[in-house]
């Protein structure tokens, strides 16, 4: 704001994100009055963490409050994990952590001092009324908030419930790290999250599945209750001392996310504008880095509406960036009971990096003795071989590394008939010298109509296979070592449509084909061609379009077949319940829809080499209600693997044109995760793994045995040597062809 211009602003809620937010405003020259409905002492829960970067943004912003906070803290740097009666530490984290109640007694202070007016039990008039007398309303009422209710029509909000159900409880003693303990117990697995907040007090997080807290009672226990037996059940981390709560409860878990943190004068703050899953860190602390984002765009914009934009478009990428990690460690807890029987220091590991911000390569900075462990664990040979360039045998075939360039359409056939040609031998050619174990092919389509676009490739003629074997020839010449996979597949009702540049999706404008599928439903209603569901003879020659084209893949030489049932192509349009509505024996239940893909398979594998291997990539979800769930993606994987699947490619979505789906880095790996736990057979993980320091945390986790790389090889062919060289990796699992060794280092840059 303009020097001088001093508002009226209005906090509803006296939490710590709406006392910082007055305090900050009040030292910029604002009248600040927070409305709270709860007595001065009155607090839920115990203990808050607060992050460096967060205290760092304090110190810049307030050095009052930072001196006041730092005279208080309890610091420590270790994890304990307890996993099966055994106790593995990881160092090096840096956490720091003090009372709730002692956190707003400073910021009770600093009000004061600052002349912010505080009004302790008294519920603040609506947010329209405040709106109407103040120049600023700041709705810091946390996750039941009244004025994100009253105003839902313009905030948007959408709250979703996990599954699980915790209660905050406290020891009056300090733990000596953050501790994660799990209890095997007759009802099921049950967690305890716990860390120190002073010199003689502990935070006690008690959480399990729904399932498990209905089994064991829980639901009728009062807090008193609740807490005598949580301390029986957690007995030895706790040292055999109680447990109290502070009207504590079981609680679901709510994430909030709103459209909108803004309306008129009205503005979003703390858990009223977004939640983020405590097994992250402190809703506290996304609340008070608000404050002072907030505090920064009132002092640098020209007046309220300006400053509420810049405040919101400063804040979202961080937000949405921790929900995202919120989120995905929210699952692996609600999914623990998946992760038990691995070995204790991969447990602890994946642990460790369950919401993929701490990292392989973070984690071995933070502890390297640790980490060397769990990768001694995992196979690495030595020190100087990350876990992504040990080898992994599949049949007969033995790939050097854990690194896949991922199947990519190109649209680039020759003459519209097919045929592979020079561009699909320098693309596969380049990757493959590359340094990946494995180059996919596209999508190669079984027959003419089996096409996606006029510029998709077959297998289909003699011709075709002839120039497939040039390609096969070329890589095992000239990149010995490297394994080309291909993948066979049929478009179904996705089939006829322009290359993705053209219009993805979008119809020929002429020269179509005619569509067939599982059902007569259009990919688009109202854009996309009606196919004709395929009748009994129709399968019995598909079958065998598939199992020619297999035939002729074997004779090009190359050394992995995939079947692709994913994407909404022919076979994945059987598997799903949205695009299989037959009512005959390929219809119905998941072994009906099941049928004739695994028909496909048999005939495959029946001709594909013994000794050679074969996957199949499924979409684990179709990102749309209704569609596959988690448990048909495991049924649908573990009858593959049944049926002799090698290992299960695990994708998502494409399968329904209104989809969707939850984007975000390695976002797909949960899917390959759940299948890989439940059924132990080997998975490939898709979908934004685009760094070398994913894959190596993929596969320590044991989250993945191969990792399917493919935006990334577009942008750099060699990016799987290039990982090998930013990791000082010179060994056999990613060897330089000859003729590129001299340029194995990276180029110098810049005049030094």
């Amino acid at each position: 704001m303009p020097a001088g211009s001093a508002l009226r602003v209005a906090v509803v809620g006296g939490g710590p994100g709406g006392l910082y937010a007055a305090a900050l405003l009040a030292r910029q020259g604002h009248t600040a009055e927070v409305w709270e409905r709860g007595a001065p002492e009155d607090t839920f829960g115990f203990g808050v963490v607060l992050s460096d970067e967060t205290l760092g943004g304090i110190e810049q912003a307030d050095t009052a409050v930072y001196a006041a906070l730092g005279a208080e803290f309890v610091r420590w740097d270790d994890i304990d994990i307890v996993h099966r009666g055994r106790l593995l530490t990881s160092g090096g984290h840096g956490f720091a952590a003090l009372g709730r109640r002692r956190l707003l007694e400073i910021l009770h202070e600093r009000c004061a001092g600052l002349g912010v007016r505080l009004r302790f039990r008294t519920p603040a008039p609506p947010a329209a009324v405040l709106a109407a007398s103040y120049d600023l309303v700041v709705a810091a009422d946390g996750v039941h908030s009244a004025t994100r209710q009253s105003g839902a029509a313009h905030f948007r909000p959408t709250l979703t419930s996990g599954h699980c159900r915790y209660i905050w409880l406290a020891a009056d003693f300090a733990f000596d790290a953050f501790r994660f303990e799990i209890a095997e117990t007759e009802h099921g697995v049950m967690q305890l999250h716990a860390y120190p907040y002073s010199a003689d007090a502990s935070t006690v997080i008690v959480e399990m599945h729904e399932t498990v807290w209905r089994a064991a009672g829980f639901d009728l226990c009062d807090e008193a209750e609740s807490a005598a037996r949580c301390a029986k059940i957690f007995g030895e981390a706790l040292r055999g001392r109680p447990l109290h709560g502070n009207r504590s409860a079981w609680t679901e878990f709510r994430t909030v996310v709103n459209e909108r943190w803004s309306h008129g004068n009205v503005v979003l703050l703390g858990d009223a504008a977004h939640t983020a899953h405590f097994s992250i860190g402190s809703g506290t602390k996304l609340a008070v880095e608000d404050a002072l984002a907030l505090a920064e765009a009132m002092e640098a914009e020209p007046d309220v509406p300006a400053a509420l934009a810049a405040y919101e478009a400063a804040r979202r990428p961080a937000v949405a960036s921790t929900q995202r990690a919120a989120a995905a460690s929210m699952r692996w807890f609600e999914e623990i009971a998946g992760y038990v029987d691995q070995p204790a220091r991969q447990f602890a590991f994946n642990l460790l990096t369950r919401s993929r911000r701490v990292t392989h390569d973070n984690l071995r900075l933070r502890d390297e003795r640790f980490t060397r462990a769990v990768e001694r664990d995992f196979g690495c040979p030595d020190e100087h071989t990350p876990p992504m360039f040990t080898p992994l045998k599949l049949r007969g075939l033995t790939l050097r590394n854990r690194v896949v360039v991922s199947p990519m359409d190109m649209y680039c056939a020759q003459d519209d008939d097919g045929m592979p040609g020079d561009f699909h031998l320098v693309h596969l050619g380049a990757r493959a010298l590359g340094g990946a174990a494995l180059v996919m092919t596209e999508m190669v389509c079984v027959s003419p109509e089996g096409r996606i676009t006029p510029g998709c490739t077959g297998l289909y003629t003699a011709e075709q296979a002839a120039a497939w074997t040039r390609i096969a020839d070329f890589v095992h010449t000239s990149a010995p070592g490297t394994a080309l996979g291909v993948q066979l597949g049929h478009s179904g009702r996705k089939g006829s449509t322009r290359r993705m540049w053209e219009g993805m999706d979008d119809p020929l404008p002429e020269g179509n084909w005619p569509l067939v599928a599982a059902s007569e439903l259009p990919y688009r209603p109202g854009v996309s061609a009606v196919p004709r569901a395929l009748t009994a003879a129709d399968l019995a020659s598909i079958r065998s379009d598939f199992a020619a084209a297999a035939v002729r893949a074997a004779g090009c030489g190359f050394d992995l077949l995939e079947l692709h049932c994913a994407h909404g192509y022919l076979l994945s349009g059987f598997l799903s319940p949205l695009t299989n509505h037959r009512s005959d024996a390929y219809g119905g239940p998941l072994e009906n829809r099941l049928r004739f893909p695994l028909e496909v398979f048999d005939a495959v594998r029946a001709v594909w080499p013994a000794d050679r291997p074969m996957t199949v990539r499924i979409s684990a979800t179709d990102w749309a209600p209704g569609g596959t769930s988690a448990q048909d993606a495991v049924d649908i994987a573990a009858a593959f693997a049944a049926h002799g699947a090698d290992a299960i490619d695990v994708s998502t979505g494409q399968v329904v044109a209104d989809e969707r789906p939850e984007y975000g880095r390695s976002y797909q790996t949960p899917y390959a995760d759940r299948i890989r736990g439940a059924l132990g057979v080997p998975v490939i993980a898709v979908g934004a793994v685009s760094s070398w320091d994913d894959v190596n945390s993929l596969l320590l986790a044991g989250r993945a045995d191969l990792c399917a790389v493919g935006r990334p090889h577009l942008y750099d062919p060699h990016w799987t040597l290039h990982a090998a060289a930013d990791q000082s990796y010179e060994g056999p699992a990613a060897p330089w062809p000859a003729p590129y060794r001299a340029g194995s280092r990276k180029p110098p840059t810049g005049r030094g």
